[in-house]
């Protein structure tokens, strides 16, 4: 071998040699902007400079050479940062040139499409129901942001329209199961819907250099229902502002928690740029309740009544059934709600059909059949109706429980006609093959 190839084999063994190196290296380099990103913006100086320390040390022990793809990486510094603080998340997009090139000047202007994922989320206002029993239920995704003062913007607007088609409900069911958080600001104005104004049950966020801020809404809802049965559905995905409104409601004993303990992720924060496309959501300051005198991190927001997230809703119905039916209603209004539980109690039991002949035939224009273990109401092109057991020949009506079916016998103990009541007293009698 020549000299001169030898020469050019070693520079390229050389150049090879270093870009292994640097490969090996380049994880060090962006937990590296990641240490420093939460030494200089975590809420509690002490621990911030606590956790870069332990950071620099897992990486300088070559804890994540092994990633050399940005995104397992972040996914990894995410699971690592978990247990100092639940917020923590680290993630990583290709970095964009810093100066991206003009655009064709010729070319014809496109509209470019809103962004606004608070907008396609509807403000985080899910889905608004009236349950059996004149429950309202509201699905909130998100606690989206808002600016006080301002009282026509979406965000608001949106939650306020929830709350006011839910103003004559009886109880009300706040679904949080599925929302991972969002601004303090709603946080404060939601929860003054349901509390004396100026009420003493907001959190204090406290940060860097002894600074603090209130969660207590500068602007307060002008009808809050203080004595409406309040229930909230938690489960394990339930973060941060959602855990906020849970707990403040739960501490000040004004809503019972349903579901299973929440996500434990109490300090609130946000995206920091932690530099080669690398951004890391830091924690920037940490709740303390004026009732608990401390906060939901890492333990989650405990339910009153445990159960699988699944069976929430049921159970959060019946419990508020039960609520309305303790505060006396009168007249049909106490009827109307005692068939919902009824109706609710009777399928949550599946009592199994019982001489399922002796309700078979017509009724005039109504046929009663049976389909999967339960007795169906057919009337013309009417929607179906689903037939519970109630016992004594009286049933409710799965789809409508504010109706009832009560089967009539002879002397001989034959059915030989159907009664269609409803809550408010109303009633029609259809004989049997007529």
């Amino acid at each position: 071998m020549s000299k001169k190839l030898l020469i050019k084999g070693l520079a390229v063994t050389l150049l090879s040699l270093a870009f292994s190196a640097q490969a090996r290296e380049t994880p060090r380099v962006y937990v590296e902007g990641v240490a420093a990103a939460i030494e200089e913006n975590y809420f509690d100086e002490a621990r911030a400079r606590e956790i870069a320390v332990k950071l620099r040390s897992a990486a300088s022990t070559g804890k994540f050479d092994a990633l050399q793809n940005e995104g397992e990486l972040s996914s990894e510094l995410s699971r690592w940062l978990a247990p100092f603080d639940t917020h923590f998340k680290v993630s990583w997009a290709e970095p964009q040139p810093a100066s991206p090139a003009a655009p064709d000047a010729t070319a014809p202007a496109r509209a470019m499409p809103a962004n606004n994922p608070q907008r396609r989320g509807n403000y985080g206002v899910r889905g608004v129901d009236v349950l059996p029993g004149n429950i309202g239920y509201l699905d909130l995704r998100n606690f989206s942001d808002f600016e006080f003062g301002q009282p026509n913007q979406p965000a608001r607007l949106a939650v306020d329209a929830g709350l006011q088609l839910l103003s004559g409900t009886n109880a009300l069911i706040i679904d949080l199961r599925e929302n991972g958080g969002g601004a303090p600001q709603m946080v404060g104005y939601l929860s003054s819907a349901f509390v004396k104004k100026d009420a003493d049950i907001f959190n204090t966020f406290h940060g860097r250099g002894g600074r603090t801020m209130s969660e207590a809404p500068l602007d307060w809802n002008p009808q809050p229902r203080l004595d409406t049965p309040l229930f909230i559905l938690i489960s394990g995905r339930t973060a941060s502002a959602a855990e906020a409104f849970a707990y403040t409601m739960q501490s000040s004993k004004r809503a019972t928690i349903v579901g299973e303990a929440s996500m434990g992720a109490a300090n609130p924060g946000g995206p920091v740029d932690a530099g080669n496309g690398f951004m890391v959501f830091i924690s920037f300051a940490s709740p303390i309740n004026p009732i608990t005198k401390t906060n939901w991190e890492n333990r989650g927001v405990i339910p009153d009544v445990a159960v699988a997230s699944a069976a929430a809703p049921e159970t959060a119905q019946r419990l508020a059934l039960k609520a309305v039916l303790a505060g006396g209603p009168k007249g049909d209004d106490a009827t109307d709600v005692t068939w919902a539980l009824d109706a609710l109690q009777a399928e949550s039991k599946s009592t199994p059909l019982l001489h399922a002949n002796d309700y078979l035939g017509s009724y005039g224009t109504l046929v009663i059949t049976e389909a999967n273990g339960h007795l169906i109401l057919n009337n013309g092109r009417r929607p179906i109706r689903t037939l519970l057991p109630l016992g004594d020949d009286h049933f409710a009506v799965r789809e409508d429980p504010s109706k009832r079916v009560i089967f009539v016998r002879d002397a001989s103990g034959k059915v030989q006609a159907l009664e269609s009541q409803t809550s408010s007293g109303d009633s029609d009698r259809y004989r049997r093959g007529g």
